[in-house]
């Protein structure tokens, strides 16, 4: 039975990195990074909101076809809302795959700074394209208030795994995470 993963955290929280370490150990298995698709969309910083949307619409037929393959599929995505939640679990259910939700955690200073450092030093076009939508947002602490709405979800969301962000030690972040994934 394949899994769906999905990787919620705070922007920042080093959801991507983990997913590119899980995915290595194994074969087929498919980083399905959301923010990467939206990013093929032309203009999309024109319309964010719409593009969000067609990028989350686009990674749900992929990782339909993928898990019926019989493959893995790992989801890096802040989620703040839950309807994209649902989504991913009741595509998990429809093709006959385990879905697990993990909640990368880590308090609202460390995922402010951690946002902060990756702005000042952006090491891939995903990092610069968060800082535009930053940039872009009408809110005092955009990062600030995308936090709390994170942790408004995983109020509602009761069986999700929690897994301590440990910066300074990625390994041991992805050994947490193969724990619940065995």
């Amino acid at each position: 039975m394949p899994d769906l993963v999905l990787l919620n955290g705070p922007p920042a929280s080093g959801k991507s990195t983990l997913a590119v370490r899980l995915i290595e150990s194994r074969p087929l298995a498919l980083d399905l990074d959301i923010d990467v698709i939206r990013g093929l969309l032309g203009g999309w910083l024109d319309d964010p909101s719409a593009a969000g949307l067609a990028a989350r619409a686009l990674a749900l037929q992929m990782a339909r076809t993928h898990l019926r393959a019989g493959h893995d599929v790992f989801v890096p995505q802040f989620i703040g809302r839950v309807e994209f939640v649902e989504q991913l679990e009741a595509l998990a259910a429809d093709v006959g795959a385990r879905f697990v939700e993990i909640a990368l955690v880590l308090d609202r200073a460390e995922a402010i700074e951690a946002f902060q450092r990756r702005r000042s030093a952006p090491e891939e076009q995903s990092h610069l394209d968060a800082a535009a939508l930053v940039d872009r947002s009408d809110v005092a602490d955009p990062v600030g208030e995308l936090y709390d709405r994170y942790e408004e979800l995983l109020e509602s969301r009761s069986h999700v795994h929690r897994v301590p962000v440990r910066p300074d030690d990625i390994d041991a972040t992805v050994a947490a995470i193969e724990v619940l994934l065995s």
